[in-house]
């Protein structure tokens, strides 16, 4: 299970891991333009949840996304939560979640699953549902397990997988008592397992290069399993299509046809006006004042599991200097932002400090804070005189020939994207930092992060599971495809892994919590803002919103495709 991926600062329909996509650009805890009224918190998931029997069979639905991303192997370093989106249609959906991150075996792949520890080594067995089958014909069985965890173990061999986290750990995969039984034993004692295998890799991904480039522009519907399979997969024109896979062997899909079509953020609030698409991310006062007068739409507002983020590109010379990076982050104004942000949305939420857990969680600690981070322009100011960076005529600070300057790309077409993004700029100038803004449609989002397009860059991580510390390394270490900042080091990945070898949850969430204020203290490279609220215009009538891990209406959820439909009595 990837615990995160990333997402772009915009108001587009995606959401972090690396995963690549656009995120919504309304979140964020500060000002709520209420006019005196008392903030709302937002708390939970709201996504119309209903049992199969309240659904009638038939129907179709077209949601919008941001990006058909390149990069369509979801397990990749450089798939985004676009990709995840996509994925979750069809491939296998092994692992569901509860709203509020509980593990639920899906029993369409899995009919059971053992945990247990021996000499010292924790143990799963997994027997697989003797139905389960590739859309090719192959049966899933312990290949596909052992396929997984050989793509998702290592960089060093090759793969470029999204997070090791967990696989590294496995000493080996091994059919059981038979192919249709599959034994995972771990190094050590491991207490992450719950969403292990949440997806699996086909057998025919065999090498690093099938698993790194074959994937390029090409799902592979034969690669996948499920109630649905990709009808019509269309890049070039911004179309994706699913209808009910014949080689399915559980419950009957209720819909006929689920169709995704890449909108920017104004294409896609005026396709929903003009009835074209099922849902608008309405995250904004403006967004959400379009859709006002509309009758026949629901507006869900769910709790965010997401950090909006601000990140440094410390490869360029002038951030290389860890000081200089702090400056930075010093003179960003979190407030100031969320004001822009939320205005209007009458919302509020605690400050964002980790990247880790989320303050609604136990064991939650504001890392950030314990880094010694606050606004301070004067100190952002004093930092930088001391590292010797001295204001030109222009008031742009220079050393040693090098300007103190940067590039920020937009993606989206959204005023408050823009908005936001000024706002960065402004607050950058109060200490000699020239800071100019790149925009870029959103279909350029992957392609921007993935090549280190830019110099600072404004996107979100989006946690696909309530674990904990768990994807520490997939945050922090050096080979890390979340850790676009380059500011991790070979140490820093020896004292996660000295986290992630403690045997229970508790400590290992305890001790990482400690560590990651260390972190942010030495390196500077990431600043959360904001997680925020997920406020969506949904066509009435559509139940179970949202089976996607990593973005969504239904919190750390994760529903069975399947049971997407429309309501008996909805016309």
């Amino acid at each position: 299970m990837k615990h995160q991926r990333w997402i772009g600062a915009t108001a587009a329909f995606g959401a972090l891991a690396l995963v690549l996509s656009a995120c919504a650009a309304g979140g964020g805890d500060g000002g709520d333009g209420s006019g005196g009224e008392e903030p709302t918190e937002i708390v939970g998931a709201d996504y119309n949840p209903q049992e199969r029997d309240a659904l009638e069979q038939g129907g179709e639905v077209t949601w919008p996304i941001s990006e058909i991303t390149p990069q369509q192997n979801g397990f990749h370093a450089d798939a985004t939560v676009d990709t995840q989106t996509l994925q979750a249609w069809f491939t296998p959906q092994v692992i569901l979640a509860e709203p509020e991150g509980g593990a639920v075996l899906n029993p369409n792949y899995i009919e059971d699953r053992v945990v247990d520890e021996v000499d010292g080594k924790t143990v799963v067995t997994y027997t697989i549902n003797p139905d389960a089958v590739w859309n090719d014909g192959t049966p899933i069985d312990w290949t596909a397990f052992e396929n997984t965890w050989i793509a998702n173990r290592s960089y060093e061999e090759g793969y470029n997988p999204s997070s090791t986290d967990g696989y590294d750990v496995i000493e080996s995969v091994a059919a059981g008592e038979d192919d249709k039984q599959v034994v995972v034993t771990f190094s050590q004692v491991y207490p992450w397992t719950d969403f292990m295998f949440s997806g699996l890799l086909h057998p025919a991904v065999d090498s690093p290069e099938v698993f790194n480039e074959g994937f390029i522009d090409d799902p592979h519907a034969e690669w996948g399993a499920g109630p649905y399979t990709i009808d019509t997969f269309d890049a070039n024109g911004g179309t994706v299509t699913f209808v009910p896979n014949e080689n399915w062997w559980g419950d009957e899909p209720l819909l006929d046809k689920v169709t995704f079509r890449q909108l920017d953020d104004t294409a896609e609030i005026n396709a929903f006006r003009n009835g074209e698409i099922d849902l608008a991310v309405t995250n904004t006062e403006d967004r959400l004042s379009q859709v006002s007068d509309m009758e026949g739409i629901e507006i869900y507002r769910a709790q965010r599991t997401s950090n909006n983020l601000l990140e440094i590109n410390a490869e360029r010379e002038q951030f290389a200097d860890v000081a200089v990076r702090e400056a930075i982050f010093k003179a960003i104004d979190r407030e100031q932002i969320k004001e822009v942000v939320w205005n209007g949305l009458n919302y509020t939420e605690e400050d964002a400090g980790s990247f880790n857990m989320y303050p609604f969680e136990e064991g939650y600690v504001d890392a950030l804070s314990e880094a010694g981070w606050s606004f301070d322009v004067d100190e952002a100011n004093a930092i930088l005189d001391e590292a010797g960076w001295v204001a030109g005529d222009d008031g742009i600070r220079e050393k040693d020939g090098l300007r103190l300057e940067g590039r920020l790309p937009t993606f989206g077409d959204d005023p408050v994207v823009e908005a936001r993004a000024r706002v960065i700029q402004t607050q950058l100038a109060e200490i000699g930092v020239e800071l100019t803004i790149d925009a870029r449609p959103v279909s350029d989002f992957s392609t921007v992060l993935t090549t280190k397009d830019w110099d600072l860059v404004m996107l979100s991580f989006v946690s696909g599971s309530a674990s904990g510390v768990q994807f520490m390394c997939q945050i922090y270490c050096t080979d890390s495809s979340l850790n676009l900042s380059a500011t991790g080091t070979p140490e820093i990945d020896e004292r996660i892994a000295e986290v992630n070898a403690l045997p229970t949850k508790e400590e290992q969430n305890e001790a990482g919590m400690a560590l990651e204020s260390e972190i942010m203290a030495e390196t500077w490279g990431i600043l959360p803002l904001y997680s925020g609220p997920w406020i969506n215009a949904v066509t009435s009538g559509i139940a179970n919103l949202t089976p996607e891990g990593y973005t969504g209406l239904d919190l750390y959820g994760v529903q069975p495709v399947e049971n997407q439909g429309w309501m008996a009595s909805a016309e």
